[in-house]
């Protein structure tokens, strides 16, 4: 990754470095929440169609946030699909798939999600960078919302 010499983008664990994580993540999960829309199927069809769109339409607005952050920096975002899918290294799938598989392997990608965000949030209290840090507590909190949805989705 291309990062430029600044104190958020230094060290072997660099903020930007974890936003680009981020946003890998947050493609990836944006990628396949779209496939599930589309192929979703079964009793709760349109409860999670729409849920589905949702979840990808919010994940589009924050790709760009992300990346935008990340210039900011004065750091470069990673892009390219699959660069994303490389840095992201989520499980895909394929449909048809049982509605309950759909939601479960988003609901291991929101975690992964969150997990990265978190990382990314810390280091950026460390580098003292409050926007940074704002933007992932505000992602965090999206995808914890998310996941607590599909579990709750899982034992109805």
């Amino acid at each position: 990754m291309n990062t430029a010499t600044t104190p958020a983008a230094s060290g072997p664990a660099s903020l930007t470095d974890s936003l680009n994580q981020v946003l890998a993540d947050s493609y990836a999960l944006m990628s396949l929440t779209h496939l599930a829309h589309w192929n979703v199927e079964g009793p709760g069809f349109f409860a999670l169609h729409t849920a589905f769109q949702t979840q990808y339409e919010d994940l589009f607005a924050a790709i760009d946030e992300i990346a935008e952050r990340i210039r900011a920096l004065n750091a470069y975002a990673i892009g390219g699909l699959s660069t994303l899918a490389a840095a992201a290294q989520m499980k895909e799938f394929r449909s048809p798939l049982p509605q309950d598989e759909y939601v479960r392997m988003l609901l291991a990608a929101n975690e992964k999600l969150v997990k990265d965000a978190s990382q990314a949030r810390d280091l950026a209290g460390t580098a003292n960078d409050p926007e940074s840090q704002d933007l992932m507590i505000e992602r965090i909190t999206v995808h914890q919302k998310t996941i607590w949805m599909l579990n709750s989705f899982l034992r109805g």
